[in-house]
């Protein structure tokens, strides 16, 4: 039955049709529809960063549960395991999120050079979960406004393939040894080119349509060395609405304390030179304090 229903669910993508809601439901009875899930992706060597997230803009405990029941959006934590399966680094995670509760655990063996394949695993395992409007990936180095996120995305609701995050097109680094290197950079033309456009890895998120077409054919969609342009190219040949936002890469104070003033509260917070929040477990509750959206506009939006 879940495979006719996945077999059903890709024809009805490739094909442009818009999913029935039997499909939408899953096969799985009375399971609740949510606005979005939001993926933090983090590491073994993380755990001070994921201290100053729960201290800032992710909801903790009762709150949490109360961010899921009543506005339907799904915060966790995403790793994979160590190639040591049952070590010492497994063992930190699972002892740490029997204090949280907030972690989702991929079939996955963590890496950095596996980013590619990480996202994949994510969506994925996240559809299978959660039936919901809205996938999200975030680095665990970002400042995240979820009210402003949620407020952004509910504006794409109707739209079934959106894709949706800072668009960029960085020149293909062909020279061995430095960072981002292209190891495929032959694919991409002549030196000097440029990739095709694609959303910044620091905050994107995707429809529900697509989430299922990585899960569906997750097995044959390639990995290229940047997990950016890793999803980008899983989107080209598709008709996929690109909306390129740029209230997801505001930069730190002072950039999204004056956009916050003038009434244009940022969705995510970093500092370009560091790809994320410079030593952000130091300095994401000034980032927070500065640029926050306050909690009280999370608990009373409507989406």
């Amino acid at each position: 039955m879940e495979l006719a229903a996945a077999r059903a669910a890709q024809e009805s993508i490739l094909s442009g049709s818009p999913l029935s809601e039997d499909l939408k439901k899953t096969g799985s009875p009375g399971k609740r529809r949510y606005l979005m899930v939001i993926g933090i992706n983090t590491a073994f060597s993380s755990r001070k960063r994921r201290d100053s997230v729960r201290a800032t803009w992710m909801p903790q405990g009762e709150k949490r549960r109360k961010l899921e029941e009543e506005k339907g959006i799904i915060v966790r934590f995403v790793i994979g395991h160590s190639a040591t399966s049952g070590g010492i680094l497994d063992r930190a995670i699972e002892a740490e999120d029997k204090k949280h509760g907030d972690f989702l655990r991929l079939d996955h063996v963590e890496g950095y050079l596996e980013l590619s394949a990480k996202t994949k695993i994510y969506f994925a395992t996240a559809v299978a979960l959660w039936d919901a409007d809205f996938y999200v990936k975030v680095d665990d180095d970002v400042h995240v406004n979820i009210a402003t996120l949620g407020e952004t995305l509910v504006r794409h609701r109707k739209k079934q393939r959106v894709y949706i995050g800072c668009m960029k097109s960085g020149p293909v680094l062909n020279q061995k040894g430095v960072r981002y290197h292209e190891p495929e950079y032959w694919k991409f033309g002549e030196a000097g080119n440029k990739y095709f456009r694609h959303a910044t890895g620091q905050l994107y998120a995707i429809s529900k349509d697509l989430a299922t077409y990585i899960s569906i054919n997750q097995h044959v969609l390639h990995k290229y060395a940047n997990e950016d342009v890793s999803l980008g190219s899983w989107f080209i040949g598709l008709d996929v609405e690109h909306i390129d936002d740029r209230r997801l890469c505001c930069g730190t104070p002072p950039d999204c304390e004056w956009k916050a003033q003038a009434g244009n509260i940022c969705v995510a917070s970093f500092d370009w030179t560091c790809s994320g929040i410079c030593k952000s477990a130091d300095r994401i509750k000034e980032v927070h304090r500065r640029c926050g959206e306050g909690e009280n506009v999370l608990w009373s939006a409507t989406f």
